[in-house]
């Protein structure tokens, strides 16, 4: 081999060197931007799991509002019916 390939060999090293550290430079930040857009959301969905819990504590149970309307309805025909 002479001199000449063996630079051109020697350059062209250089260059594919260069191009795999720069692919591994964008890969890299392209998955940290991906692991903080995941931390942002698992605190996002933290949050709303924290206020979704603090309304399912704070709602009434559907059968308690069944049974508070039947009995108003009760009620109001008792009173409908002693008054004729």
């Amino acid at each position: 081999m002479n001199e000449s390939a063996g630079t051109d060999v020697a350059l062209e090293l250089e260059r594919l060197r260069r191009s795999v550290e720069v692919g591994f430079a964008k890969t890299d930040g392209a998955l940290a931007l991906l692991v903080q857009r995941s931390d942002q959301t698992d605190e996002r969905l933290s949050d709303h799991e924290q206020r979704l819990d603090a309304l399912e504590r704070g709602r009434w149970p559907l059968p308690t509002v069944a049974v508070l309307t039947g009995v108003a309805g009760a009620a109001i025909a008792m009173i409908a019916l002693f008054q004729r």
